[in-house]
């Protein structure tokens, strides 16, 4: 089969291939995508696809476990309310821990922006900003699982329904917990040498000892948007389910 190439959409190349070899072609054409991707992005890429894997089967157990289960599952607007003004305000904590989180996905990716423009005050004062509400974030989390503790939740039980409540709580949310923790941590080191200009001079990294450059802030949002994202499903899974 010929193609007219005055059919095609403007920038289209009218030499390609038909047949088996367009097939052949299309396939090739993901492998030379892959190969134009920097190293640092593509081993983030891996990563974050190998992350999805572990998330995935801990909410597939989570559900399993919620729907397989003979006790009554503890009722999640009674069990993460707040008391404040002598009212239980159910899910409040929940809120603003979203909020907080989504927020910072906002500054993250001005912070991106900002880095591509060479603006490095800019990039890294938004950096900080998000690693403080990354921070405030853990902060909150410390805050419910303390409170938990002390009604009486444990990873082997609790007093208010099924006894897996407390394990898969504990678990999925503390998972998550460790990766904005972790994000946090790596937030104030690339800020730091953002607003150093480390990345202006190419200075060496300290992992991998390659040149450093301002593609490790993307590298970085890429990181920060994936737990922001996946919090969202533990949301609707575990505290609206």
């Amino acid at each position: 089969m010929t193609v007219d190439p005055s059919t095609l959409p403007l920038g289209a190349n009218a030499s390609r291939p038909t047949g088996l070899d367009g097939l052949v072609a299309d396939w090739s054409s993901d492998q030379r995508s892959f190969k134009s991707a920097s190293w640092g992005k593509a081993m983030m890429w891996i990563f974050l696809v190998s992350d999805t894997f572990v998330f995935s089967c801990f909410l597939i157990s989570y559900m399993t476990v919620r729907m397989s289960t003979t006790v009554d599952w503890p009722n999640p607007s009674e069990i993460f309310a707040l008391n404040i003004g002598g009212k239980s305000i159910p899910l409040i904590l929940i809120a603003i821990m979203t909020f907080d989180l989504i927020t910072s996905s906002g500054t993250m990716a001005m912070a991106v922006n900002y880095a591509y423009a060479r603006q490095r005050r800019k990039a890294a004062l938004l950096m900080l900003i998000t690693a403080v509400f990354g921070a405030a974030f853990v902060g909150m989390q410390a805050f419910e699982w303390t409170k938990l503790i002390h009604e009486g939740v444990r990873p082997w039980g609790n007093p208010f329904g099924a006894a897996q409540f407390g394990a898969s709580f504990f678990m999925i949310t503390g998972f998550h917990g460790f990766h904005v923790s972790v994000g946090v941590i790596f937030l104030l080191i690339i800020a730091r040498a953002v607003w150093r200009g480390d990345y202006d001079r190419e200075k060496r990294g300290f992992f991998t000892s390659r040149k450093g450059r301002y593609e490790i802030v993307e590298i970085m949002g890429l990181y920060w948007h994936f737990v922001d994202l996946v919090w969202v499903f533990i949301f609707a899974f575990f505290y609206l389910w």
